[in-house]
Parts: C-alpha cells; sequence; structure tokens
C-alpha cells in the first residue's frame, strides 16, 4: 500500500522542481501524476484540502455528455466517451457503469425522434463502450421500467449506458499515484506570490496554512491549475491580466431515494426552463442537480440559495407527482462554481466545457475549463505543453507519451475484489461496511481490515446510521494527506452529505483518532472536533 504523507515545508524547498502545480483539484492532480509518471520532479501545493473546491462539488458523473451532443461539440464528446473507458478500466472501483433512464414527455423541448437520434450519435462516438447500445422504450415499457414517473403526457423513454464515480475520492487516489513517482504533494500550503526572474516564472512563495511557515519553491515551469481561483493565481503573475473565467454556480440537493422511488438514474428536462437535468442514485439517497448559473461569488463562499433548492426540488417532482419533495426533506446540498473558459456574452449555461491551456507574459502556464471526466486527457496536453515550454538545456529526455491511460489508480490493481470481500467478511465486519470499503477502497481494503484485526476498536463505526469505521480515520491520516475532521468526515468518508446531522456526533472521535496519527494535543482535537461541528450546525 502507497504510503501517502503531507509533504512538509523543507521538503518543497530543499531542491528545485521542474514542475510546479499549483492547485489540488483532478486537474492539478492529474498533471502531478503525468508528469511525476514521466520521470519529472514534482511539487503540488494546493491552499485548502485536496478536492476541496469544484471537484468534490460535481455530479459525480463520468460521461461522454449527451447534452453537448445539443451544442455540436462532438469532439468534447468523442474525447469524454474515450476517457470514460479508460477510467471505468483504471479506476474500476472509483468509476462504475451506471444506466439512464430518459422519459419524454409531451410538450419537451426535445422530441422523441430528436433524443433517438442523438443516441445513436452518442453510441458511434463511445464507439459502442457504454455497455448495451441504447434502446427506445414506448410509455408502457417505460412505465415498468420507472413506475412512478408522471404518466400524464408521457410518449416513451430511451435507456442509455453512462458511469458514476466518487470525485473526491477519484482526486484523492490521483494525487496519491503522483506521490507513488515521487511527487511532493501538500495540502494546506498555499501559493502567496510567484517568483520571478529574468522575466520567467521560476516559482513561487508558498505559506503551511496549518502551521505557519514560508519557503519558496524553484520550478523550472509553473502550471495553474487552481480552478475557479486561476484568474487569481493569473494575477500574480500580471496584475493587469484580463479574466480568462466565467464561471457557473452547480447545485445539488440530497434526498432519500424512497421518497423519489426511481430505480435508474434519471435524466430529465427541467419542465421550468428546460434544462438537461439528473435525478441520480446513491445507494439509499438520491441527488439531484444541478444548476448552471452565472456567479460572481468568492469561490470559498458559494453555496445553495432557496431558490436553487426549490428550482431543483420543483423539477423533480414534476416527474415524479408522488415524490412531494419540500424543502424538509433534504438532507444536505452541496455548491461549486464551474471555472468556464469566457466564449462570449451568450448563456452562461451554453458556454463550452471545452479546457485551454495559455502562456501568461512571464510563462506562467494556466490550464482551465475541461469537465471532471476529460482530467487526465487535460493533464496530458498540460504536461506535454510544459515540456515545449522549457529551454532545451532544460528538458530532460521525458517520454513524450503519458503513460497515465494504462495504469490503474490506488486500489484498482485488482478488478476482481472478490477474495477482499472474503477477507473483511470473514474479520467479522457486516455487509454493508464490507460494500461500503470495497467501493471507497477497492484493492487496498485490505489494509484497512488489517488495521482492525491488530485492534478490534477500529472496526467500530463512527456514527450508528453510517457503514464508515474508525480504520478509515488512520487510513486517512497516514495514506491520504487528511489534515482535518472536515478532510475525513467531507471528502474521505462522506458523513457531510450522506446523514441528516451530516456526521456532526462523529466528530470527536474522528479527532481523537488524528490526534494520535498527527500529534495533535487535547485541546487541539477538542477545537478540531468542535470546529466541524460548528461548520455543519451541530455545534
Amino acid at each position: 500500500m502507497i504510503a501517502s504523507r503531507r509533504a512538509e515545508l523543507a521538503a518543497l524547498a530543499a531542491q528545485p522542481v521542474d514542475l510546479l502545480v499549483i492547485g489540488g483539484g483532478i486537474t492539478g492532480a492529474g498533471i502531478a501524476r503525468d508528469a511525476a509518471m514521466r520521470g519529472m520532479a514534482v511539487a503540488l501545493v494546493e491552499a485548502r484540502d485536496l478536492a476541496w473546491g469544484t471537484s468534490s462539488r460535481s455530479s459525480r458523473l463520468i460521461h461522454g455528455g449527451l447534452r453537448y451532443l445539443e451544442q455540436r461539440h462532438l469532439r468534447l464528446v468523442f474525447e469524454a466517451a474515450r476517457e470514460r473507458r479508460i477510467l471505468l478500466d483504471t479506476a474500476s472501483h472509483l468509476v462504475w457503469p451506471l444506466e439512464f433512464l430518459f422519459p419524454i414527455h409531451q410538450g419537451d423541448r426535445v422530441p422523441r425522434w430528436q433524443l433517438g437520434a442523438g443516441l445513436w450519435l452518442y453510441d458511434i462516438l463511445g464507439l459502442f463502450r457504454a455497455g448495451a447500445r441504447h434502446r427506445m422504450l414506448g410509455k408502457r415499457a417505460a412505465l415498468e421500467a420507472e413506475p412512478m414517473l408522471r404518466e400524464r403526457g408521457l410518449s416513451g423513454a430511451a435507456l442509455y449506458g453512462d458511469a458514476q464515480c466518487d470525485d473526491a475520492r477519484l482526486v484523492i487516489a490521483t494525487a496519491r499515484a503522483a506521490i507513488q513517482y515521487g511527487a511532493l504533494v501538500a495540502n494546506y500550503t498555499a501559493a502567496r506570490s510567484l517568483v520571478i526572474e529574468n522575466g520567467r516564472v521560476c516559482g513561487a512563495e508558498v505559506e503551511d496554512v496549518l502551521g505557519g511557515g514560508r519557503v519558496t519553491v524553484r520550478a523550472a515551469a509553473v502550471v495553474n491549475a487552481a480552478g475557479p481561483w486561476s484568474d487569481a493565481v493569473r494575477l500574480m503573475e500580471d496584475p493587469e491580466a484580463r479574466p480568462l473565467l466565467r464561471t457557473t454556480r452547480g447545485v445539488h440537493v440530497v434526498v432519500p431515494r424512497e421518497r423519489i422511488g426511481h430505480r435508474h438514474a434519471i435524466t430529465f428536462l427541467s419542465p421550468i426552463d428546460g434544462r438537461v437535468m439528473f435525478i441520480l442514485p446513491w445507494g439509499e439517497l438520491s441527488y439531484i442537480g444541478t444548476t448552471d448559473t452565472e456567479s460572481h461569488e468568492r469561490p470559498d463562499a458559494v453555496g445553495a440559495s432557496e431558490a436553487d433548492i426549490l428550482y431543483l426540488l420543483r423539477s423533480a417532482n414534476a416527474r415524479f407527482p408522488g415524490a412531494h419533495l419540500a424543502e424538509d426533506d433534504v438532507i444536505s446540498t452541496w455548491a461549486g462554481l464551474r471555472p468556464l473558459v469566457r466564449d462570449g456574452a451568450g448563456a452562461a449555461s451554453d458556454n463550452s466545457r471545452e479546457h485551454v491551456i495559455v502562456d501568461g507574459r512571464s510563462r506562467l502556464i494556466t490550464v482551465t475549463g475541461g469537465k471532471l471526466t476529460t482530467y487526465r486527457s487535460m493533464a496530458a496536453e498540460a504536461v506535454d505543453h510544459a515540456i515545449r515550454s522549457l529551454p532545451k538545456k532544460r528538458r530532460g529526455g521525458w517520454p513524450a507519451e503519458s503513460g497515465t491511460a494504462r495504469e490503474p489508480l490506488p486500489g484498482s490493481e485488482a478488478r476482481d475484489l472478490g477474495a477482499f470481500r472474503l477477507q473483511a467478511t470473514s474479520a467479522g465486519l457486516p455487509a454493508d461496511t464490507v460494500e461500503h470499503l470495497l467501493r471507497h477502497y477497492g484493492s487496498e481494503s485490505a489494509g484497512i481490515v488489517n488495521l482492525g484485526r491488530g485492534n478490534r476498536a477500529l472496526f467500530e463505526r463512527l456514527h450508528p446510521r453510517h457503514p464508515a469505521i474508525a480504520a478509515e480515520v488512520i487510513h486517512a491520516a497516514r495514506r491520504e494527506l487528511a489534515q482535518t475532521v472536515e478532510d475525513v468526515l467531507v471528502r474521505r468518508v462522506h458523513l457531510r452529505y450522506e446523514l441528516a446531522d451530516h456526521g456532526a456526533p462523529a466528530a470527536a472521535r474522528v479527532a481523537a483518532l488524528l490526534a494520535a496519527e498527527l500529534g495533535w494535543d487535547a485541546e487541539r482535537a477538542a477545537r478540531e472536533a468542535a470546529r466541524y461541528r460548528e461548520s455543519v450546525g451541530g455545534g
């Protein structure tokens, strides 16, 4: 199992690196992994936790992007479909196939014939690799597949394949894969200024946000992969830089799945404004999303408004009228800003999901735009660009081709998890915890089970209504760079979103476990637990 600890300031400053990556979301993690696999010396710094921003607040989909066909972004759909297949192979415990049903009602913006034609093209661009080919259903078959659908006005439906993922854990696994190849990864380490010499960016001054202290990280090339903070980083290089981004707010709400009663993932057109939306299964829960409205909020202050929540609930109720969803049914919400590239003055939701790579006036390389599904190919292109940007004498003869399409991420080394399921079951863990471990950690679940074999108290649940166990906190601290209670309960085991109390009763136990691993005293542990409870309204 990969030993993954947060890089300390002394290690970052010890010697120059070939590539410094600013930003620990999926794009930055992907770039760090790609570059490290090519043999480059790499450092990645992130001001908060890995995946803290947009990359843990997505629709959790790895998909070709059916709605992008309507916008004629065929190249993006083809690329996304190819990347979906790669991730199903290389991140098999974090990305899994999912069947979608798209109901068609009279008066919908997209008629049946157009949806059918689009799905044929979707299958073709995906080279028929998302499972079975799509199927068009009549009204009776649609209701047999989803009995709770609104019958009035229903003319049929389509079934097609795509994929779902654990977005935050995909980032963490990608960053750990970079560490495996020698990258230095430091969350809670903020880039405060850029070092520019002879007209070229050659590093950054970074600060340890948790422990204090600053050092300079020297680098042959610097990549800005800060997502919705990208323009702020660009201003460090050039105070007169024109904004590159047009950010939109995406909101999701989580409700009990039994209230909706859906059997498939649901793609549908909101009757309010005709936008493509989703109702997606997550165990015994469902999440509904997403909004796509232009926003000028600070990325660290974005949240779900009452209007956003009502829009999502009303849209879902219109397709599943028996659900009668109201605000009291909402277990949790999440919201993030999409860092879209400005491409005109039209509706924000019509902005392209294509990415761009831009050189600043001092050769700061900014990578932004794109989508979660295409992060790996976007990262490969960014590393190619970074290598080309270096003076010939600084190039290290690194491979021209990325190797990330073939090598599995940590936990996905074994496709058949039967032996790991048997091991966890034989240790006495209940079935729901066994399945939870396999879905979150894949083959690395064996290491977590071994922790509990050595100390049976680590098999205890963190919360009586959730399958996560205490051993996962130890794993998160030792292997996944967790530094706070929030890191564990939000992005490692997800109690924040999966329980009505957001896991607040588990905060003290998590803090005590982290204290033993990270060297906190009792006062610090109590403070960290209280901070989490306050953040979720359980203080």
